[in-house]
Order: C-alpha cells, then sequence, then structure tokens
C-alpha cells in the first residue's frame, strides 16, 4: 500500500472508531509516513489492548500492518496477529489466520516469534479436538525453548498455560499441575482474570487430590491464587487440601460430602481414603522426635484409621512413593522411619514444631546442667 492508500484506508476507518480512541488514527499515518516503526508497533500494541479497538482488529492487521510486518519486531507482531486473531468468526478461521502467521515468522531470526505462533496455533487446535496435531505442534516448541538461553517471559508463559490445557484434555493430572504451576510462576496473578483465577485455583486442587505421584501440595498451598476460592462455593476444596496437608482425618470426614459434587473426586474416592491415610501415618511420624520414631502397627493403626491387615501395605506405599524412609519389622510389628518428606507446615503443625523445639532446648539444658554437675563431682574427687 502507498501512502495515499494507507491514508484512506486510516481515515475511514477513524469514521468508524469511538471518538475516545480516534487520536489512535492520527497517530498511525503519522509513524507510517516517518518511517517510526518501534514507535508505530508500540501504539498499535496500546490501541489494540483497548477493549473497543476489538472489530477493527482484524482488518487493520489484514490491511495495514502486514504492509509493514516484516520491518518491526517479529515477536511484537505475533503480539498483534493474536489480539487480531481472537476476533475471527469461527476457531478453523483463527487457525488458518495463526498458521499464515506462523509461516511468516518461521526464520532463525525469529525463532521466539515462531515458537509463540506455533503455541497459539497448538491452542486451537485443541479446541477443535485435534490432540495429535496440538501435541506435536507442543512438542516440537518446547524443543526449540530448551535450544534458548533466554526467551521472553511471554512466550514461557504461553507454552505452559496451553501444555496445561493439553494434559488436562488427557487426565495426566501430575503433568498438568507441574504446567499450570509453571505458568503461573510467568506472570502477575492479579493480572488473571477473577474468573479465570477461581477457575485455575479449582483444577489445580482437584489435579493436586486425584494425582497418584502428588503427595506434596506446598507449592500451590503456598500460591496467592488459592486464595482466589475464599468466599465461592468450591472454598471447601481450599479447605481439603489444608486437611490433606497436615493429615487431618477429622477434618477429611467433614469435608468429605462435598466430595460427590466433581466427578474426578468420586470416580477417585477409594483413592482419596488411602491417601489421607498416608498423610496421617507422614503426619504422625513429622510429629514424633527423630530419636523416637519407631512406631508399632497398633499405633499406626490408631493414627491413620486403617484396619489392622492393611498396616503393613499402608507403610510399604509410603516408603515405595518416598514418603518415608525405614525399615519394617514384620515379627515385631513395628516400623522403624528415620526419615519424613518435608512439606510445608500451617499454623497448627507450626506450634507443634516449636513445642518440639523447646522440648529439645529442655532436654539439652538438663543434659548440660547434669554434665556440669558430674564434671564438678569428678574434680572435686
Amino acid at each position: 500500500m502507498d501512502n495515499d492508500a494507507v491514508s484512506d484506508f486510516l481515515d475511514a476507518q477513524r469514521e468508524q472508531t469511538p471518538q475516545d480512541l480516534q487520536h489512535y488514527f492520527i497517530t498511525f499515518p503519522d509513524y507510517w509516513e516517518r518511517k517510526l516503526w518501534h514507535e508505530l508497533t508500540d501504539v498499535l500494541v496500546a490501541f489494540f489492548n483497548e477493549p473497543q479497538s476489538g472489530p477493527q482488529r482484524l482488518l487493520l492487521f489484514n490491511k495495514f500492518i502486514k504492509a509493514f510486518a516484516d520491518k518491526i519486531n517479529q515477536l511484537q507482531l505475533v503480539t498483534l496477529g493474536l489480539s487480531a486473531a481472537s476476533q475471527c468468526p469461527s476457531d478453523q478461521e483463527r487457525l488458518a489466520f495463526l498458521e499464515k502467521l506462523q509461516e511468516q515468522v518461521d526464520d532463525p531470526s525469529s525463532a521466539d516469534a515462531h515458537v509463540y505462533a506455533k503455541v497459539a496455533v497448538a491452542s486451537v487446535k485443541l479446541r477443535l479436538k485435534d490432540t495429535e496435531g496440538a501435541r506435536q505442534d507442543l512438542d516440537k516448541a518446547e524443543s526449540v525453548l530448551d535450544s534458548f538461553d533466554s526467551v521472553e517471559t511471554i512466550v514461557h508463559a504461553s507454552f505452559y498455560r496451553v501444555n496445561s490445557d493439553y494434559y488436562q484434555t488427557q487426565q495426566e493430572f501430575a503433568s498438568y499441575y507441574k504446567n499450570a504451576l509453571l505458568y503461573l510462576a510467568c506472570v502477575e496473578v492479579e493480572d488473571i482474570p477473577s474468573a479465570e483465577r477461581q477457575s485455575r485455583a479449582y483444577d489445580l486442587s482437584i489435579a493436586a487430590l486425584v494425582s497418584d505421584t502428588i503427595y506434596n501440595f506446598g507449592e500451590l498451598l503456598l500460591h496467592p491464587i488459592l486464595d482466589s476460592l475464599k468466599g465461592t462455593p468450591h472454598a471447601w476444596l481450599r479447605e481439603l487440601l489444608f486437611a490433606f496437608n497436615r493429615g487431618d482425618l477429622r477434618g477429611f470426614e467433614a469435608l468429605a460430602g462435598n466430595i460427590s459434587k466433581n466427578e474426578l473426586l468420586r470416580e477417585h474416592q477409594t483413592f482419596l481414603h488411602q491417601k489421607i491415610s498416608l498423610s496421617a501415618l507422614t503426619e504422625a511420624v513429622f510429629r514424633r522426635p527423630p530419636h523416637d520414631r519407631s512406631m508399632n502397627f497398633a499405633t499406626i493403626r490408631d493414627e491413620t484409621n486403617v484396619q489392622q491387615d492393611e498396616i503393613e501395605h499402608l507403610i510399604m506405599k509410603a516408603l515405595s512413593l518416598g514418603l518415608l524412609r525405614g525399615t519394617i519389622d514384620q515379627v515385631a510389628q513395628v516400623a522403624n522411619i528415620n526419615w519424613v518428606q518435608p512439606k510445608v507446615l500451617d499454623m497448627k503443625q507450626i506450634e507443634g514444631m516449636r513445642t518440639r523445639l523447646r522440648e529439645w532446648d529442655s532436654s539439652v539444658n538438663q543434659l548440660g546442667t547434669w554434665m556440669e554437675s558430674v564434671g564438678k563431682d569428678v574434680w572435686a574427687a
């Protein structure tokens, strides 16, 4: 497009723009004529970020931005393209648009932009139920990301978000949990819309509970996104996570009536009882001082509420999962535990540790006093 054609197009678009946004269409041709590509890119990004710009983004991208696409930062070009693609009337059209954009930035000098576009393509494929195609795109994106020394946070955030979406569709709970938390590490929680925060907190909580490899919820329990469940109909889920973390059997039973509210939790109900029993076992070990962690089966039964014939299996499960380290004396029916997996502590657990430290301090003082008295008796002799 020549300058006159650009000016005519932008003038026509200005007339269709809300009055409080029309100043952008005065700036666009000015920067265009002076070839101030960086400044033009910045003001376009600002315009696209205006909610009222939605109806004009796609046309502006196709009729204006493409005319100088090779002259601007390619990652910014993809950012503008993704914003424009959100206005496509269907996922099929959106996919076609993004695939062309992906081809346009497929160059070694713009590898980060190409990954960003490829991940966006994978996201649309997921919505179209093409999980195999999405997985292929994500694997290619990951291999390129692994080769970078550094990359813009927005690219990593996009990858982890879509990767977590993929694993969620496959019900691969541990992989979903890991990638969803990595995504949250790349963004500011306050920048995520409230409804999405609640949705992600809910999905992360379910994944943590039903996964057969996640027994330590520390990173999630400390993350502010979990607070988005407070004061909502799903607040019980947050409380359930904390009950699991502290091995609180009574707390679990008090909240267990809510399990039927979620299909996945309902399907894993038997497993959840085993999981809370394991948590109760590790908590019972944690509460004991390091020199007193030999527990007979009767004590373990009382602490975990499992049947007598299930105690040995419970201990072996805890050992195999790496939650505990130690040995089992089957004849004496005693578990000798020498290590318990660290975990996040709530205030009650911290108070318990504080009490044990005071007891230890008192014991050390008593030992010191005894050694001092014995020393005096020796010198006197």
